[in-house]
């Protein structure tokens, strides 16, 4: 998995997330763009040789080949173009992309910018159009939605492990307050800047029993960038790089109903039949079962193997994890091998995953009070991991409250479908750290 560069993010921009935004892709876009070169003023445009775009559906704008038209508005034709779509792990794979474009040597300096528009239909509208990611011969004819997957799938990890409404109304709550902090979140601008309750949570409607609406993430507008340069020529434009050590990419079989008994996941995780619990009937792969994402795992342990991480609870500073449902994140803390599985619940009752524990997670707000504009959700991340690892969030947040003390590595989780495919990638503030 060697690369011939290293490769560093020396710059970064989000275009506020809300819904609707009045301006269009490009100018969202653009004005991502903009905040980048005026927190990095040595970034040119005319030194950009790729631009990497990301974008989820079609569907949205009405528009076929969207990349187009940012890459036209920016002025960068004619370098090349490349959009990327991997569902909710889109983004997560745009960088992974425009990381080998620049390590292989085929690129300097590459623009990755990402964007979702789904306020232009309704919200019973945009989540057909998402569920339109589902299998669509066999899934999403008979009432296949993505609220319905995850209420099955945190419903089986609940009956394995014991895990409750309360464990993950504690997530949303957690994110959402973090949030308020968060200048460029939806969910301040959404709920009047006030703060919720667990209860709060529990009395907001069902969508689809156990997950009820505070507990889903935000339909959102908006974009963002990074700037990607290889060692060669970093120096131009930053004195504070942050460096990418381990990227991993992975994929589950498309229907969840599948997964129990997967082949693909055959005698990779031995030491998982001893965690299974004893009231339930044991399949042949015990792991992920339906309760945990198998490619959060194996995309992990690739980055981790990477970066030479062994120990991801201690060496990791902070985490962005793609929580479109609270109950994912908990789910994501086990898969990310925080913990054993079935444990999550403990960590966000520990206050582990606050921002003054030992493994801070969407301290940004997640997509759950940052929001979720598809296309751009870890590329926002990215920005904010940036923003973390140079100390800036002070100067780029409300306060400097949300801030991790310290922080030198972080991971950013990019997520779809139902755990289908997993990007996860870790930043690292030195470039050559020998753990």
């Amino acid at each position: 998995m060697r690369m011939v560069k290293k490769v560093a993010v020396v710059g970064g921009g989000i275009s506020r997330y809300e819904k609707p935004r009045r301006e269009n892709i490009a100018e969202m876009v653009a004005e991502a763009v903009l905040e980048s070169l005026e927190d990095y003023p040595n970034l040119d445009l005319s030194e950009v040789d790729n631009h990497v775009l990301s974008y989820f559906s079609d569907h949205f704008a009405g528009q076929l080949a969207a990349s187009w038209i940012p890459n036209d508005y920016l002025g960068l034709t004619p370098k090349g173009i490349t959009r990327v779509e991997n569902g909710g792990a889109g983004p997560g794979t745009a960088i992974r992309a425009a990381y080998a474009m620049v390590a292989s040597g085929l690129s300097d300096l590459t623009l990755v910018t990402g964007f979702e528009k789904q306020g232009e239909v309704s919200s019973a509208k945009a989540n057909e159009f998402i569920a339109l990611a589902s299998d669509t011969d066999f899934d999403f004819p008979v009432g296949g939605y993505y609220t319905g997957y995850y209420a099955a799938m945190i419903t089986r990890h609940m009956y394995l492990y014991g895990t409750s409404e309360e464990d993950m109304a504690k997530v949303a709550v957690k994110n959402r307050n973090y949030s308020l902090d968060n200048p460029y979140a939806q969910w301040p601008v959404e709920n009047d800047f006030k703060p919720i309750t667990v209860q709060d949570v529990l009395d907001s409607r069902v969508v689809a029993w156990p997950l009820k609406i505070l507990d889903c993430c935000l339909l959102s507008e908006g974009a963002s960038c990074i700037w990607l340069a290889s060692e060669d020529v970093v120096h131009k434009y930053t004195d504070e790089p942050v460096w990418f050590s381990g990227l991993g990419l992975a994929s589950d079989m498309m229907r969840p109903g599948d997964r129990p008994d997967n082949p693909g996941f055959a005698g990779l995780f031995p030491d998982e039949y001893d965690a299974y619990p004893s009231h339930a009937i044991k399949p042949r792969e015990p792991y992920p079962d339906i309760a945990n994402f198998g490619a959060c795992r194996i995309a992990a342990r690739d980055a981790y193997k990477m970066a030479g991480i062994t120990d991801p609870y201690k060496q990791i500073d902070f985490f962005e994890i793609h929580d479109a449902y609270d109950s994912a994140e908990l789910q994501t803390y086990e898969d990310l091998e925080l913990c054993k599985r079935g444990h999550g619940k403990d960590l966000i009752h520990e206050g582990q995953t606050y921002v003054d524990g030992d493994i801070p997670c969407n301290v940004s707000g997640g997509l759950q009070g940052f929001g979720h504009p598809v296309g751009s959700t870890a590329i926002g991340q990215t920005v904010e991991c940036l923003w973390q690892l140079t100390g800036r969030i002070g100067e780029k947040h409300l306060s400097g409250k949300t801030q991790v003390d310290g922080a030198e590595v972080g991971l950013n989780h990019s997520h779809a479908g139902t755990g289908t495919a997993l990007a996860v990638m870790i930043l690292d503030r030195e470039k050559d750290r020998r753990w």
